[in-house]
């Protein structure tokens, strides 16, 4: 079968950039995925079989993976996704456990493009969890090197003090793995029981739990609360929003200048909108204008009080003989017909 011929290394005679990044940027894959795609040859351009993921295409044009035509990347989108425990981050599991994409069906809207999660939640780990389409976007938020923050809260069990939990701003080498830099800081602390925030901004392989059992202490939940300047907030658990364009790119933009932007937390009020997926942007009313010299604001309607029958309101009076609290009615007479006797009256006669 012939094969694309090997790219010249020179820089200066590049014209284009490399097959795989191209594919990630598409949305095909992550870069390292798309690598064992070339090696298990199932990427082609043209009838031309690609051996090398080193192979220096100017566009996208004529490529296939698995027979299949790739489009044009599309721009970057980033999702917010809820992720609840029990959920595995990966597109299957070999034990058959069910994945994120399991809760995700129901979640995105129709038409949603392919997503790839940015980084991984362990089985049991619940919380914010970032999805783009863009494979060279989540590579970026991923690296160490961009300095993004992840903070967590954990519920642990055990023995522990805030003088303890300030070491590790120093890092931590555990069982020869080095930690860089943790901030942690307890929350509330009932007996042996609290609740431990933890930022950092590498990410290995179950950092936080690891270090915190290190530490003598046993977990028995871990959240996610923000990623960067995207916050959980109250997005419901298994739900999904997606961010909003002018963020995404504004967050993309500080990720090139190599870590230095400020992705410290934000209050409330300035975290990054975010819109539901599938729905039209919110529109708000017009403000009032104030009233200012030669203008008088206008006097709003003064409420109208509820009419009872259209209400659904109980509009009838009780009728006489039926019960009703001690004191309430015992002493006052039933309207009706002139002489009718009181409520708990006996009736006139013969005593026995």
């Amino acid at each position: 079968m012939p094969s694309a011929p090997e790219p010249p290394e020179s820089p200066s005679a590049r014209t284009g950039e490399r097959i795989a990044k191209l594919l990630a940027r598409a949305g095909v894959a992550s870069r390292r995925e798309v690598e064992r795609m070339i090696a298990e040859g199932r990427v082609k351009v043209g009838e031309n079989l690609v051996t090398t993921a080193n192979t220096v295409l100017a566009n996208l044009k004529g490529v296939t993976v698995d027979g299949r035509p790739v489009k044009a990347a599309e721009p970057a989108r980033l999702f917010a996704f809820h992720k609840p425990a029990g959920l595995i981050t990966a597109e299957r599991d070999p034990a058959g456990r069910p994945t994120i994409y399991t809760a995700l069906r129901n979640a995105l809207p129709p038409g949603a493009p392919r997503l790839m999660p940015v980084g991984r939640l362990d089985f049991n780990t619940e919380g914010l969890l970032l999805l783009t389409n863009d494979g060279e976007f989540k590579r970026a938020m991923e690296l160490p090197s961009s300095g993004i923050p992840r903070t967590y809260r954990a519920r642990t069990f055990g023995t522990i003090t805030q003088a303890q939990l300030e070491e590790l701003i120093e890092g931590i080498e555990i069982d020869g793995m080095r930690y860089g830099r943790i901030d942690a800081n307890m929350e509330r602390s009932t007996g042996r029981n609290q609740w431990i925030e933890v930022t950092l901004t590498e990410g290995k392989n179950r950092e936080v739990r690891r270090v915190l059992e290190h530490l003598g202490l046993e977990v028995s939940r871990l959240l996610r609360t923000s990623y960067g300047p995207f916050a959980l907030l109250d997005l419901p658990r298994g739900a999904a929003i997606e961010i909003r364009q002018v963020d995404v790119e504004k967050f993309r933009k500080s990720l090139k200048v190599g870590g230095s932007a400020d992705f410290a937390a934000r209050p409330a009020h300035d975290q990054p909108r975010v819109q539901r997926a599938g729905r039209e942007p919110e529109r708000r009313m017009p403000e009032t204008p104030r009233s200012g010299p030669g203008k008088t604001a206008a006097k709003k309607p003064l409420p109208r009080k509820p009419d009872p029958e259209k209400a659904g309101l109980e509009t009838r009076k009780p009728r006489a003989g039926r019960l009703m609290p001690k004191g309430a009615a015992g002493d006052v007479p039933a309207r009706g017909k002139p002489g009718s006797r009181r409520l708990g009256s006996r009736k006139p006669g013969p005593r026995k």
